[in-house]
């Protein structure tokens, strides 16, 4: 079952998303689980971000064409100037309401000021960890 949170992003896998065996790339699944963790990291540091790591990934089920793939996030750590958000991908076909998850990775971030330097997270305001 989902995580009881909202999709921080929600899509459809098409068929561009697929390699010539006609499955979607993972890069695909890891670029979007990047955008919906770089969301809650940007927001919980008032600014910029930039992805400096992410944590083992394994494939658990394949997206197929036409499914509907939700990523759910949420901040499981905060440092002085780095934050850690955790992403799970869950795929659901269109024409079902099972959904299964498909991978899951944790990603570091780090805020960064105009210079392009780390800068430190100003103070978390009140509300969810997800953003």
């Amino acid at each position: 079952m989902p995580p009881d949170l909202p999709p921080v992003i929600r899509t459809i896998a098409m068929p561009a998303d697929t390699n010539p065996a006609g499955d979607i790339f993972g890069g695909w699944l890891m670029a979007h689980m990047d955008l919906a963790a770089g969301s809650l990291a940007t927001r919980r540091a008032r600014g910029r971000t930039a992805t400096v790591a992410v944590e083992a990934m394994s494939f658990i089920s394949p997206v197929l064409v036409g499914d509907e793939v939700s990523f759910y996030g949420e901040i499981v750590a905060t440092g002085r100037t780095s934050l850690k958000v955790h992403i799970e991908a869950w795929r659901r076909p269109r024409a079902d309401d099972e959904a299964v998850m498909v991978t899951e990775a944790t990603f570091t971030f780090v805020s960064i000021g105009e210079d392009r330097r780390p800068r430190l997270l100003p103070p978390a305001q009140n509300g969810p960890a997800t953003g």
